[in-house]
């Protein structure tokens, strides 16, 4: 079962919210705090997510910097 920082059940689809700036291996630029991620992909790790960011495209997140918004 997938779950986000605060321990709330995360599923496909699902729109969640940057809790920290994270730098992205392999690219320039930060996912600033606060930036929104919808619609969700599980991945078969219960620790990471794959999501959409603008200007960045599909990335893999750890869910421990996310939570459900």
């Amino acid at each position: 079962m997938t779950k986000d920082s605060n321990g709330v059940e995360l599923n496909a689809g699902d729109s969640v919210q940057v809790i920290k700036d994270l730098k992205v291996k392999g690219a320039s630029g930060t996912i600033k705090r606060g930036t929104i991620v919808k619609n969700i992909r599980l991945t078969n790790k219960d620790d990471e997510i794959e999501g959409k960011v603008d200007k960045m495209g599909m990335i893999v997140l750890k869910t421990c910097f996310l939570k459900k918004s």
